[in-house]
């Protein structure tokens, strides 16, 4: 009996040292903010044992640079060979500044230095002559896709972060391999984690068509927390799709468990789309043996002679900064009228969350719509705990009634806009292989403002008294949740 109990201590006393070291590892060892350090200590003193293996898979840094540095590296030398081989992708910004005659133009185009600027280092260069289709229907948006998969020449790229086993992705993969087939280039690439449940013959009649299909796989012991969350479409360098509609019958609101999808997906035609297509090139090299680079056959001269002012930005654990988080931070920041954010996910970092409160306190409309019915509901929680923050502030919080609402946009002003696969979390800040599309265009952002405010016909708000009377496990629920968010 003795000896079975000096055992026990010893395993106790074990666990508890082992945790000590861990917890010591987490704070002095890994950069990491002080919101995500203490969420980790939690864990590890409160779940012993099981938190040591949850923080194996999902909380070590130290494994980032070894899988993703050599990658950033040969991305950045990339880039740079590729501006260099085309002048007329001018990364002097100030020049663009001015219209042919000289004339200095309007406030909305002042911002575009800012952001220019801004994500200059990582590649993002300001384009002009480009057209944009907004799609908030996922059927419309498939149907334009597949339409634009017919009618290809030349080559067809695709980077999806889910893409489903059913009537949609199979569609997809018919009328992929049916291109493939004729000798158009196909390559598809598909996150390994979004996708781990799907059959292992799914994609096999585009390769037996010639086509080329990879999977975007991170190493073991990091794969489960860090996500290719792009959603990338490029055809014959003509076309590019980017926003938040994954590839599945959910997407055109024909699951039962969310009801009607409301998601907001950009099609671009332009010099912008060859910003989509070198983020496609990086990251297919990564996954793939069957390199290819730049060559003009995949970046053909484009014949768009519309002013949209667009650039899209990359971020994830690829690139040196958080360029995404940054951009939404810089939006805020120069807002000086309204501030419309559309997230199924709410969570931000600290950073974010006071750039909300000041604008909200500065007299600045800011409001925000989260879905109703939620398909995480740890992150809902959490979600609801910031909300409450920001609803103290003057913020304007609403719950999305009409099935569920997936779009990840941000307006500012009626003059920057911005659709892409980036949520307003901490996830998609610094985990999530992301990528955005950012407008500055009067018209256009008024445009997409208005199917905000359309969305919220369909709201129902979350008001100061409400958020007070909401009952105890409510609150418990959100203090548990906004503590373990960073780890979301």
């Amino acid at each position: 009996m003795v000896v079975t109990l000096n055992i026990i201590l010893s395993i106790i006393t074990f666990v508890f040292v082992l945790n000590v070291v861990l917890a010591a590892a987490v704070v002095f060892f890994e950069r990491r903010s002080p919101s995500s350090t203490w969420a980790w200590i939690f864990v590890l003193f409160f779940v012993p044992v099981i938190g040591f293996f949850v923080y194996l898979i999902f909380g070590r840094n130290t494994g980032r640079q070894k899988a993703f540095g050599p990658k950033a590296e040969k991305d950045r030398q990339t880039l740079f060979n590729y501006v260099k081989n085309h002048d007329e992708l001018s990364l002097e910004v100030e020049k663009q500044l001015f219209s042919n005659d000289g004339i200095k133009l309007e406030r909305t185009y002042r911002h575009m230095l800012d952001f220019a600027t801004l994500n200059i280092n990582s590649g993002s260069w300001l384009t002009y002559d480009n057209k944009m289709t907004r799609y908030i229907d996922g059927n419309d948006k498939f149907e334009a896709l597949i339409e634009d998969i017919k009618n290809a020449e030349k080559f067809i790229h695709m980077e999806y972060y889910i893409f489903r086993p059913d009537n949609l992705g199979k569609r997809i993969v018919y009328e992929l391999a049916k291109k493939a087939s004729q000798g158009v280039e196909v390559r598809l690439m598909y996150d390994f984690m979004g996708n781990i449940l799907n059959p292992k013959q799914f994609f096999k009649p585009i390769r037996e068509a010639g086509g080329s299909v990879v999977a975007f796989t991170p190493p073991f012991f990091i794969r489960l927390n860090y996500r290719n969350h792009r959603k990338i479409a490029v055809i014959d360098g003509k076309v590019g799709y980017v926003g938040g509609l994954n590839i599945g019958d959910e997407y055109l609101g024909k699951v039962k468990r969310f009801g009607n999808w409301r998601d907001t997906h950009a099609r671009f035609e332009g010099d912008i789309v060859d910003q989509l297509q070198i983020r496609f090139m990086m990251d297919w090299n990564f996954c793939s043996e069957d390199k290819f680079c730049v060559n003009d056959f995949y970046y053909p001269e484009k014949h768009v002679k519309n002013r949209l002012p667009a650039q899209i930005v990359c971020s994830g654990p690829d690139t040196q900064w958080r360029n995404v988080k940054n951009s939404y931070f810089k939006m805020i920041n120069e807002a000086e009228k309204n501030i419309y954010i559309e997230t199924p996910y709410f969570a931000p970092d600290d950073g974010i969350l006071e750039a909300l409160k000041v604008a909200a306190l500065s007299g600045i409309d800011v409001r925000i719509i989260i879905p109703a019915n939620p398909d995480h509901f740890f992150v809902y929680w959490a979600s609801m705990s910031y909300l409450g923050e920001l609803l103290e502030a003057g913020v304007k919080c609403y719950q999305y009634q009409n099935g569920f609402i997936h779009s990840k946009t941000v307006f500012v002003d009626g003059i920057a806009a911005t659709i892409g696969t980036a949520n307003m979390d901490i996830r998609s800040f610094g985990l999530n292989f992301e990528v955005n599309s950012f407008i500055f265009d009067e018209d256009t952002t008024k445009f997409l403002e208005n199917d905000f405010l359309n969305d919220l016909n369909q709201c129902d708000e979350i008001t100061y008294d409400w958020y007070q009377k909401r009952g105890k496990l409510f609150k418990f629920r959100e203090a548990v949740s906004r503590l373990i968010s960073p780890m979301l």
